[in-house]
């Protein structure tokens, strides 16, 4: 049996761990494993390359894919579903795994209901992805946030001002919440929690009368204001062109908040946007096992031959679930939890 991967969207720690889970395990079951290039653009134009045991021996500590990827949607593209069908039938790829977020493993479920014998492993440092606890990525992510915050923390303490954090987040919290936590946030702004410019101005006018020298504010790139706000009535974005999947680019809350802040409230205020830098460098041990373990799941699922499946964690477990169930539904942070962890106004 020839199985045929590819890695979508965009890029994310842990990726190489789960291909070098799948090359290896797939092997042991005597599987041929071949690797297409820049996510569903390499299944369009039929390129790719087979992977050996020696090939992917040390990947899991790099960051990245060493398959590369692209936001290339198929269905979008002229003679896409043909193209694609030709490609696997040229490859003689017998079942195709898909290794991305929402719109990789939509793309994937597509497949599957038009013939295809596809399987979908979870890929989102958003952590996003309803039918699954957590997505590789998504813990380095964190990580990386948390010791950012850590080191803005000592200079806005200097210098006696407002800090403002952007963090990835489009539609969901989780990477914000936590980092926010972990890197001891004053307060936290998630896109599931809109929120109020002049509350959050009065929270830091009332932290500098209380002697409180400087704070730090961790906002996900999606948050916005509440409904009714002159001050902003959508979230911020980079420009206005969609991708393939029509996905706006976001970016550049962080510093519209440290314009405003100063204005209303007289502080000096500076901003910082991560970025990418939380998609960069090694994964953690964390996501280096789950990924692992997902990719062995995948090849667990094409000896079983369930296919439409994508692996998923629930609890310590890894499960499979329909990849229809899996795509298309956000996991947002729940208003509960964010309430329970100290909501807007954590060091208020």
């Amino acid at each position: 049996m020839r199985i045929g991967i590819l890695t979508g969207g965009g890029d994310c720690p842990g990726l190489n761990a789960t291909i070098r889970g799948i090359v290896t395990q797939g092997i042991k079951e005597g599987y041929e494993i071949i690797g297409f290039l820049d996510g569903w653009l390499g299944v369009l134009e039929n390129r790719w390359e087979r992977l050996t045991e020696e090939k992917v021996e040390d990947i899991h500590r790099e960051g990245g894919t060493i398959l590369h990827t692209s936001r290339t949607n198929p269905f979008k593209e002229e003679r896409g579903l043909e193209r694609i069908k030709d490609t696997l039938r040229k490859t003689e790829v017998d079942v195709l795994v898909a290794i991305g977020g929402d719109d990789t493993l939509g793309v994937a479920g597509k497949l599957y209901e038009e013939g295809f014998k596809t399987i979908g492993v979870p890929k989102t440092i958003d952590n996003d992805l309803s039918s699954t606890d957590y997505t590789f990525g998504f813990d380095t992510a964190v990580n990386i946030a948390v010791e950012a915050m850590d080191r803005v923390h000592t200079t806005a303490k200097s210098h006696r001002r407002v800090l403002v954090v952007e963090i990835m987040g489009r539609h969901a919290g989780w990477v914000t919440l936590e980092a926010g936590i972990g890197g001891g946030a004053h307060l936290i702004l998630i896109p599931e929690v809109p929120f109020d410019i002049e509350e959050v101005c009065q929270t830091l006018i009332k932290r500098k009368d209380e002697g409180k020298s400087y704070s730090l504010v961790a906002v996900a790139e999606g948050a916005k204001a509440a409904k009714g706000s002159k001050f902003l009535s959508r979230e911020v974005v980079k420009e206005e062109k969609t991708d393939a999947f029509g996905n706006i680019l976001l970016g550049g809350i962080a510093r519209v908040l440290e314009k405003e802040i100063a204005k209303r409230t007289g502080i000096e205020a500076r901003s910082v946007t991560l970025g990418h830098l939380q998609r960069g460098g090694r994964p953690s041990a964390f996501d280096r096992f789950l990924a692992t373990r997902f990719g062995i799941k995948a090849i667990e699922l094409v000896k079983e031959r369930k296919f439409g499946q994508m692996a998923a964690l629930r609890g310590t477990e890894i499960i499979s679930v329909p990849l229809k169930e899996a795509a298309g539904k956000t996991k947002h942070v729940p208003v509960e939890l964010y309430q329970e962890t100290g909501g807007l106004f954590w060091g208020k």
